[in-house]
């Protein structure tokens, strides 16, 4: 382990963020009532030029009349690269109730499109006597911003999460997909005339987790655009976990009960976590640094994974 300890994540519950429009004030309710840990209303792409005015007030006004219980409530905000995003974070910070708990970032390609936020965050925040901070969740969706990972988890102790946002993160780099996450047809490899499709999402997920767990952020995978495809989505949503990701976004209600499947430990990890843990417990008492596991070999750094799935579970359950 370096000197400099890896940073401790916030603790909240993360499998499901769940997307809907600020401007379809009929979604609000339901979303409320759904099982997803995360509420992400849209200022941003699901709304038109023409409806982002009253998007915001939408917004604005569900943070005052909406029992969003135990959720974190998330505004994505408009693009740095927009007129509206400034309005955004001044109506926001100025006009919502305390219940409004992050905003989040689209499209940041280096720290100080975080920086630039921060500051007028931080403006109206003291200029208003806020008393709650709020966070923020960035999306990795372009070329410069994969290039910049490391600087932009690094770039402001409010940001908690980070995401891929995979459409527009395929446009940036030129990927010859319309796909929305998931294996693509044209990306594999011939084992003779066998094919094997990978991941060409991988390598982006991998430098995101890296980058987040450096410095104590939430990494989340983001759309699975087919929601008719149930098994794509789960098998996406194992791939990201098994990197270490911590959820995935929803964009249709169908998906929220997939997300928290597959971002909940079964009970079968959990109580081989504990196994372990209690394996490693006797080992120690006896003088061993190491032992036998089910006939595998399992040593100081088994205990480090089996807590991460241990406390995974505790957080989610609220034991």
């Amino acid at each position: 382990m370096s000197f400099r300890l890896q940073p401790t994540p916030v603790s909240r519950p993360n499998r499901c963020q769940l997307f809907g429009p600020g401007s379809r004030v009929a979604f609000f309710e339901k979303m409320a009532a759904s099982a997803a840990d995360v509420i992400n209303l849209d200022l941003e792409d699901s709304v038109a030029p023409s409806d982002k005015n009253t998007a915001r007030e939408n917004v604005i006004q569900a943070t005052h009349d909406v029992n969003w219980g135990t959720k974190t409530l998330s505004v994505r905000i408009n693009g740095l690269d927009t007129p509206y995003w400034y309005r955004d974070v001044v109506d926001l910070l100025e006009r919502a109730s305390d219940r409004l708990d992050q905003i989040m970032i689209p499209k940041v390609g280096c720290a100080a499109d975080v920086y630039a936020v921060d500051a007028l965050v931080t403006a109206i925040e003291t200029a208003r006597g806020r008393t709650k901070p709020i966070t923020f969740e960035v999306i990795i969706e372009s070329a410069a911003g994969i290039a910049h990972v490391e600087e932009i988890a690094a770039s402001s102790p409010r940001l908690v999460a980070m995401s891929l946002g995979a459409a527009d993160f395929a446009a940036s780099m030129g990927m010859q997909t319309t796909g929305i996450g998931g294996t693509q047809d044209n990306y594999y490899m011939l084992q003779g005339e066998t094919k094997h499709w990978s991941d060409p999402w991988h390598w982006a997920q991998a430098a995101i987790v890296a980058a987040c767990r450096t410095h104590g952020v939430l990494p989340v995978d983001g759309p699975f655009g087919d929601f008719s495809d149930d098994a794509g989505f789960r098998a996406q949503a194992r791939r990201s976990a098994t990197l270490g990701m911590v959820g995935k976004w929803a964009i249709h209600p169908k998906q929220i009960v997939l997300s928290n499947e597959v971002f909940t430990p079964s009970e079968a990890a959990v109580a081989e976590a504990r196994e372990i843990l209690e394996a490693m417990k006797q080992a120690k008492q006896n003088g061993e640094g190491a032992t036998v596991y089910k006939g595998r070999l399992v040593d100081i750094a088994s205990i480090k994974q089996a807590e991460v799935v241990v406390r995974q579970f505790e957080m989610i359950s609220g034991e």
